[in-house]
């Protein structure tokens, strides 16, 4: 049966630049929560202090928690071969602290689409620098996963591989034991495609899920694809919002997934309106995993 963890969307701002708040803090709001775990983000600024690793790995596990999931970026379609060199040295990093944490999956990206890349180059780079990491990740049981992004909050360029076909070609070219898909079906809607048809295509792959629910604030799908080329950071009129209540389809999506046989980490990515939106997030999803993984009977 899926086990469900969250993510702190609400707070990257005060995690990861300003510092207004703690992770400690961040940690104790979870506790709260009817999860198993908490997905990390290697960009909360006090991780940059190694000896807090271990430090917050324990006050997880006291709340009978864990870390399964490490969410951070490497870009990896650089032109330039020493920054992406750099990228792959971050991205094992990034393994050392999901492992360091208990976790089990560090996610991959393939990298910002620059203007000057063709597809074939773009997904070559990503291959190459997520292949260079993959013997890092197995010696260290880490398996690395692949989302289908829309755009890393602090970078310029939106995903390379945002497009379904182009994702599907970046993960047909991965056959590696330590390696999935991290699927997210609310980024589908903003390459102006489908999250069932993306899930049909990779099912078989996907190991852990994102759970998100999207909206637009004002305006259509298509401004938001008109706008974001150059956009630093999220374009405004994008939102995230409460599970159940957007634009996915969650019988369908956990009706494939249980279909493809998973049973993996799915991560809650809400929030962004206060912990009593990411109550009801929680309660929803407990309630549609129930539905589609219902626990065996322990009669006879």
């Amino acid at each position: 049966m899926p086990r469900l963890a969250v993510f702190p969307k609400a707070f990257m701002q005060a995690l990861c630049k300003d510092g207004s708040m703690r992770v400690s803090e961040w940690i104790e709001l979870a506790a709260k929560l009817d999860v198993e775990g908490l997905e990390w983000y290697a960009g909360f600024l006090e991780m940059e202090d190694e000896s807090n690793w271990k430090r917050f790995r324990k006050q997880v596990e006291d709340h009978s928690k864990s870390i399964p999931m490490m969410c951070c970026s490497p870009d990896f379609t650089s032109p330039d071969p020493a920054f992406r060199q750099k990228e792959i040295e971050k991205q094992k990093r990034w393994i050392d602290m999901t492992f360091a944490l208990g976790g089990s999956y560090c996610r991959v990206l393939s990298g910002q689409k620059r203007p000057e890349l063709s597809i074939d180059e773009g997904v070559k780079l990503a291959a190459d620098c997520i292949s260079a990491c993959l013997p890092y990740a197995q010696e260290r049981e880490i398996t690395l996963i692949l989302e289908n992004h829309y755009k890393d909050d602090f970078w310029k360029y939106p995903e390379f591989a945002q497009k379904m076909d182009v994702f599907c070609k970046l993960v047909d070219s991965l056959k590696h034991p330590f390696f999935g898909v991290n699927y997210d079906p609310s980024n589908t809607y903003i390459a102006g495609e489908d999250p069932i048809e993306l899930l049909k295509r990779v099912a078989h792959r996907v190991v852990t899920m994102h759970a998100s629910d999207r909206y637009l604030k004002y305006g259509t799908i298509e401004d938001l694809r008109n706008e974001e080329g150059g956009a630093e950071g999220y374009v405004k009129r994008l939102s995230h919002g409460e599970i159940g209540k957007g634009l996915n389809d969650y019988d369908a999506i956990f009706s494939i997934l249980k279909d493809a046989g998973f049973d993996g980490w799915i991560s809650i990515e809400d929030g962004v309106d206060g912990m009593d939106q990411l109550e009801r997030s929680v309660t929803f999803l407990r309630k549609k995993i129930a539905q589609y993984w219902p626990a065996k009977s322990t009669t006879s």
